[in-house]
């Protein structure tokens, strides 16, 4: 399917009060630390990128840093929400909080619904490092574009053809400089990322 073919991505937004402060300390310092090496942030055009989220509970909902973030140095409980569903086929997902959730949050969706034991999930933009992992480590085909359906899809399939579940991170072989990592908690998905660039 050509670009013209994609979906739109879809975002049901229920604005509602802000996720509680003391509920977002921690990914709060992880996504800082991320900031500071500048795996999260903004291009010199403004537009952000790279986010991260917190799995809730048991459930396949989770926490994410809302939409345009990127280029903020600090975050406060305005800028996450919660997605408490969503939809592959259909290229969408509702969230639940005082800012619309990233069309980047399928991808992390897509490692929550596939992998119980995942808690935690980053995405980064680096060059210099998707270079170095690009069809080293798991990588979805380079002709799947981000915030598509088909990404989702090639995340899931990982999951199935390769060791991503053990190895934790992934290459977006068509999103340049799109990286995820991944882990049982916040802190095992930043020492993956952080292991590549010491």
């Amino acid at each position: 399917m050509g670009k013209e073919g994609y979906i739109k991505f879809d975002c049901e937004w229920i604005e509602s009060v802000p996720i509680p402060a003391e509920e977002l300390i921690e990914i709060n310092q992880y996504r800082e630390k991320l900031y500071k090496l500048g795996l999260i942030g903004a291009y010199s055009n403004g537009i952000g990128f790279g986010n991260i989220s917190t799995r809730i509970g048991n459930s396949t909902n989770f926490i994410i840093t809302g939409s345009a973030t990127g280029n903020l140095k600090s975050l406060n409980e305005e800028h996450y929400t919660r997605v408490i569903n969503f939809d592959f086929k259909k290229n969408s997902l509702r969230c639940k909080g005082p800012i619309k959730a990233s069309s980047e949050s399928l991808s992390h969706a897509a490692v929550y619904s596939v992998n119980p034991e995942a808690g935690a999930v980053i995405h980064i933009h680096n060059l210099n490092i998707w270079e170095k992992l690009i069809y080293k480590v798991p990588t979805t085909p380079r002709d799947i574009e981000y915030g598509t359906p088909e990404m989702a899809e090639g995340i899931e399939r990982l999951f199935k053809e390769t060791d991503v579940k053990n190895e934790k991170i992934l290459v977006m072989g068509g999103h340049r400089e799109g990286i995820i990592s991944f882990g049982k908690d916040l802190r095992e998905a930043y020492n993956k990322i952080y292991s590549l660039t010491v």
